[in-house]
């Protein structure tokens, strides 16, 4: 279960993450919505052998809040000021287009991943 009271910034909902389903390996997934990616195809960690993970997301509103456009602002002007592998035009488009209140937060592309794994389950609390 993710505790979403526990998410107060993207690299806390990778920390949840990490709890939730690494606790028996000698790594942890980085805060990336690629590794999230990753995660979600299973193999990794506690979703060995799980054909049809489910995961119950609890508190979710606060999450929502705490991964909005602040966060994702903060996230998008991060990779503004390392360059290196990062589309630089494309990632301005989209920090217009979140102050503009058209953008998705990084919550919302959390969820677009999920959606990206229909063989995964999420249930938001």
């Amino acid at each position: 279960m993710i505790q979403g009271a526990q998410v107060a910034g993207i690299a806390d909902f990778y920390a949840e993450l990490n709890r939730l389903l690494m606790q028996d390996e000698d790594w942890e997934v980085g805060p990336s919505l690629d590794a999230l990616n990753d995660l979600l195809y299973g193999g990794i960690g506690a979703l060995v052998n799980v054909e049809r993970p489910r995961f119950v997301w609890r508190d979710h509103a606060a999450s929502r809040a705490a991964l909005g456009v602040p966060a994702t602002e903060e996230w998008l002007l991060s990779k503004l000021t390392s360059p290196a592998g990062f589309d630089q035009q494309g990632i301005r488009v989209q920090l217009a287009a979140l102050r503009a209140g058209e953008g998705p937060s990084y919550f919302d592309l959390i969820l677009e991943v999920f959606a990206e794994h229909p063989e995964v389950e999420l249930v938001l609390e």
